[in-house]
Formats: structure tokens, sequence, C-alpha cells
């Protein structure tokens, strides 16, 4: 048997963290046993589903890098095919037509719940044998329902939350097509799970009501069952079921935030699921660990923190060209332009080490781009007659020094001993000229990094202010 998998998100809003984790899972698995892995697009809410949302999903999907091998396959594009199997399984009797109107339904529920029972069908327009039926009324387009199984109980082993069973007699004949003829969501999966030869279903624990409905469709068509996995909820960090208020929910959002794929993957990877004590793997990793064994039944907290300090183990370990990348489209977003200015993989590799995302490595390479200008308040406070004194001997010194960290860090020391300085009180107002900051990294790298003829114009433009 291969393995095969899907992720079927609905476009009716972004793709947002928990679905990230459940296609996380689903590529993994069919990964790890040399499967093949599905992308659906669920997109028969008509009236909810948007062309926005479908791109945010594909966005998303590329931007962590869970490549699908089949797909997406669209719902809409699919109708023929579901009305095709309506037609066998109303011909079959496994269907059947029902007129009861909207009015008549609610009076039902109505008089159900005033006797404490659960609100269902009552199965007036089920065919059974010796059953006369009413007549269909004139002008009245029916509804198709499914003839579930009245006895019995439907049942799998989940292989998340263990063994599952619904007795039938709960479960009352639900619509598979509304009265204009369109499908709904229960029985589309269905059929695209039996037609795309799906065998293992991962997905959210809110969709174990569905599951016993759409065993008894697959029962019915004669199809094989997949196995199922249902993954436990979410929780913020506070304990309560993860939503916009929490912070970035999107996927997309992590990305404007300035987290790196590979961290949002690696955290998700250990957010229900984990292999020993490991905390830090790529993909290649978790792909030869994952197995539905070792996925918690309990619910997920999510931790920013612990996104955080991955976020900042995996900008360590990127390429400077790679932060460049990244630093200069979010410099673009800020109007800042990089042209004549320093290499910007050689700035990002001086910040690397000292930030927590991409925003804030580009928020430190932005004085690199934009000379700064200080203030009365920060020239009184920074640039006494003695440290300008010496930025002046410095600059002197720098015109003719060899643009070299070791030789631009000794033309600083000595600068400072000549002007009776301390290291710190040249240092500091040097970082103030320079990038408008009283801290940076080594000022020789910063030095060397900036450039000769950027540092000259910076020194030169606060001397004659």
């Amino acid at each position: 048997m291969t393995v095969r998998t899907r992720f079927a998100p609905s476009p009716t809003g972004f793709l947002h963290i928990g679905g990230a984790r459940t296609a996380l899972f689903s590529w993994a698995y069919a990964r790890r046993h040399g499967g093949k892995f599905i992308l659906r697009i669920e997109d028969t809410d008509v009236a909810r589903s948007t062309p926005e949302a479908v791109q945010a999903i594909l966005d998303g999907m590329q931007w962590l890098g869970l490549a699908h091998d089949e797909g997406p396959f669209y719902q809409m594009q699919r109708m023929d095919r579901y009305r095709q199997v309506i037609d066998e399984m109303l011909a079959s009797c496994a269907a059947y037509h029902c007129y009861m109107s909207k009015e008549e339904l609610d009076v039902l529920r109505a008089e159900q719940e005033a006797r404490k029972e659960k609100p269902r069908y009552d199965g007036r327009w089920r065919p059974e044998p010796g059953k006369t039926l009413p007549m269909p009324p004139a002008g009245s387009p029916p509804v198709v329902r499914f003839r579930n199984p009245q006895e019995g109980v439907v049942a799998w082993d989940d292989q998340v939350k263990g063994r599952i069973e619904f007795a039938n007699s709960e479960l009352d004949d639900f619509i598979i097509a509304r009265a204009d003829g369109t499908p709904t969501y229960n029985f589309c999966v269905v059929v695209d799970d039996r037609d795309m030869e799906i065998t293992h279903v991962i997905r959210g624990d809110d969709h174990v009501n569905n599951t016993p409905r759409q065993i008894n469709l697959l029962q019915a068509l004669g199809a094989p069952v997949p196995q199922y996995a249902h993954l436990s909820m979410i929780l913020g960090d506070d304990g309560q079921k993860l939503s916009k208020r929490h912070g970035a929910v999107s996927v997309m959002q992590y990305d404007d935030d300035g987290y790196l794929p590979e961290a949002v993957l690696n955290y998700l990877a250990r957010l229900g699921w984990s292999h020993g004590d490991e905390e830090v793997f790529d993909m290649d990793q978790f792909v030869k660990w994952f197995d539905l064994d070792h996925i918690t039944a309990s619910a997920a907290q999510f931790n920013t923190e612990k996104l955080n300090w991955l976020n900042a183990h995996y900008l360590k370990l990127a390429s400077p060209q790679r932060l460049a990348a990244e630093a200069t489209r979010r410099l673009a977003r800020q109007g800042v332009d990089i042209a004549g200015g320093p290499d910007v993989a050689s700035v990002a590799a001086l910040y690397r080490d000292r930030a927590g995302n991409l925003n804030e490595l580009a928020d430190a390479i932005h004085p690199f781009f934009v000379p700064p200008q200080p203030t009365a308040e920060i020239r009184a406070q920074h640039f006494s007659e003695a440290a300008l004194a010496g930025l002046g001997a410095l600059h002197t010194r720098l015109s003719a020094c060899a643009w070299q960290a070791a030789e631009l860090g000794l033309a600083v020391k000595a600068t400072a001993a000549e002007s009776g300085l301390k290291m710190g009180q040249l240092a500091i107002p040097l970082r103030v000229a320079l990038l408008g900051l009283p801290q940076s990294p080594s000022i020789d790298a910063v030095l060397e990094v900036l450039g000769r003829e950027r540092v000259l114009e910076r020194l030169a433009r606060v001397l004659a202010a």
C-alpha cells in the first residue's frame, strides 16, 4: 500500500497555525513512508470562500516549504463528479429525496427540544418496505439524504485518541445534496478521499463528529476506510483556545513578524509530538523520526517564548546572504534604498547573533544605510568638546589608515590615548556619530563594514555641525 495523505483547508480565511501543523504532520507522514501528499482546497462554501484566501493558503504552504505531490484540487471543479455519485446512490437506494421544508424541520426540532430530545431528522421521507410516502409537494425541490444505518455502531481505532465508537441510532439521515443540487461538506470529503485513494486522514479533532458519518458513507460506496488521526487543539500561552487575540495565528503573519520558516516548522513539529527530549532538528531529521504513536492526545499549548528562542537559534545558523535578502526586503518596505550603502551581507553578519527575528535585524541594519541626524539633546549628551576633539583627530588618522578591522581598532585606541580619553569616551561618541546609537558590535568591525568614505563623511558632518 502506498501511503497517501491530504491537507484539505477551506479557503474562508488565512492558513492559521493549527492548519499549518496539520499540513506538516500530513506531509511528514507521507514523506516518512515514501508516499504522496495531496493538497485539496475545499471551496464549496461559495459565500465565504475567496480567491484571496486560496492564495493565502498557497503562499503559506510555499513559505513553509510543504510541497504537495498532487494538486491543488478544487472541489468546485468536481461538481459533475459529485452529482454522478449522488445519482448512483439514489439509484442504489443508498440515498433518497426528502421534501421536508425548512419550516417543517424547525417545528420538528422545537418539539424535540421541548421533550428534551436531541434534535434530529425523523426519517419521514425515508423509504422503507411497506411504508407509504406522501405525495411530493409541487414546486418544492428536494434535498438528498443519506440512508444512514439505524442499528449497530460505527467505530474506528483513532491513531491519536484510541478507540472511538458512535451508535448509529445517534446519527440521523444527513443531507448530502441541498435543494439547489450543491453537495454538502461530508459528502464531498468522502468522494474526494475515495477518488484520491487517501489512506491516512490526519486532521484536527473538531472533525471527530464528522468521522462516523464519513465512514458510513465510505462503506455505503464500497470504498476502503482510511486510518484516522485526530489532532488535539492548540491552546494559547494563557491556556485558552488559540485565537487572534493571542497574536499571530496566520502563517504569513509569522513571516511579517520576522520569523524564519524553519523555526516555525521546528516549533510546530514539537507542538503535540515528541521524540525523546529533542528540541532542535531540521525537517530531514523530523521526517525520519515522525510517527503517529508519539502524538499526544492532550491539547498542546503554544509557547511564544520557546518559538522566539528557536528563531534566534536559526538566525545564527542562516547565511549572511540569506539574511541580507530578508533584511533588504524589510528595509524596502520602510522606504530604505540600500544602493550606495555597505555590503548588506557583511552588516547582517555583525548582527545575526544579536537579533531575535528578521525585523530586529533589519532595524539594526537600518542606520548603516540612513545617516543619523543627532538631535541637540544627543549632541549635548555625547559630543563634549573633548569628544569632538578626539573625533577630529580620529578623522585625520582614519583618512590615512589601512581599512582593515585590526588596523582600525588600533587607530581608535591610539587616538583615544593621545587625546587623553578612555576607550569608551571616544568609542561611544564615535558610535553615535556613525550610527546614532551608543551601542553596536565591535567598533573596529563597524568601521570596516561601513567603509572609509561613509565613515569619514559621517564624522565630518558631526564635526561641522
